[in-house]
């Protein structure tokens, strides 16, 4: 092979035309690419930290559900005990009530027996009367003797 000067300046043309594509042309390349790595980088670090914060967010909305469910039953019982505490009030006042009524219903019986027991005997006391009047054929004047009558109300 004959070095001669074209080919000598050809390389020369090649070593520079290198040279200006590595100082020129690369960086005007290279800057884009760059560029678009970093935001390749920060896309997929902001991902992992999305990533991350979706798992703590997740494990955050499971103790908070949790939470809710523990005092969603602590309601619940409280609100049973107070039915409970209500129905068994409720009961103790029927009861008392009952009792109430009961009694006073007894006590109303009683009265209205004496009331009937008081009548019957002043209606036994006129038939007495009535009647003893016919046996001896005259009347008995009931002002006259009333204090015998009243002895005779007293006996039945």
């Amino acid at each position: 092979m004959d070095i001669n000067a074209t080919f000598i300046g050809q390389i020369i043309v090649f070593l520079i035309m290198l040279w200006f594509i590595a100082k020129v042309v690369v960086p005007m390349i290279a800057a884009p690419i760059n560029e678009r790595y970093k935001k390749i980088a920060e896309g997929l670090a902001a991902g992992e930290r999305g990533e991350k914060d979706l798992a703590a967010a997740a494990a955050r909305v499971d103790e908070i559900v949790r939470e809710a469910r523990a005092r969603a039953q602590q309601i619940e019982a409280q609100a049973h005990v107070q039915a409970n505490e209500i129905i068994e009030t409720a009961k103790r006042t029927a009861s008392a009530e009952g009792a109430r009524i009961l009694q006073s219903a007894e006590a109303q019986i009683a009265l209205e027996r004496q009331s009937a027991r008081d009548e019957l005997r002043r209606q036994v006391a006129t038939l007495a009367v009535a009647g003893a009047g016919k046996i001896i054929e005259r009347e008995i004047d009931a002002s006259a003797h009333a204090q015998l009558l009243d002895k005779l109300v007293a006996q039945i």
